[in-house]
């Protein structure tokens, strides 16, 4: 099956945006296909500070769920005007699978895949 996972929430709900990363993780080592799209708040999730610092209560680290996407070859997914208005940049994504995408992405990934989750 194909995933899309939404995520909304910034690094300040730290338990559930491990629990998205963990439930990507999770479909991604069952054989699934997983995209994540981060808009508002969850752009910040994959800069470094935030891959470092946030653990979710029961829902672990944010670094290793993410490093355990990246491996089964997730994809990420930020959205362009929430990442600009949050000074998300280019060097915030360098050597990520990330990207900066518009609403239009979105919508063409929700419309791909067989279920979509939102945290």
């Amino acid at each position: 099956m194909k995933f899309l996972i939404h995520v909304t929430h910034g690094p300040e709900d730290s338990t559930r945006v491990a629990l998205a990363f963990l439930v990507a993780k999770t479909a991604l080592e069952e054989g699934h296909t997983v995209s994540l799209f981060l808009a508002g708040d969850a752009v910040k999730l994959l800069q470094d500070a935030s891959l470092n610092t946030v653990v979710g209560l029961v829902t672990g680290k944010l670094r290793e769920h993410y490093e355990a996407i990246v491996k089964a070859n997730g994809r990420f997914y930020l959205s362009g005007n929430s990442s600009k208005a949050r000074g998300v940049g280019e060097a915030d994504l360098k050597g990520k699978p990330a990207e900066f995408a518009l609403p239009k992405v979105l919508v063409n990934l929700i419309a791909e895949s067989n279920r979509v989750i939102t945290y």
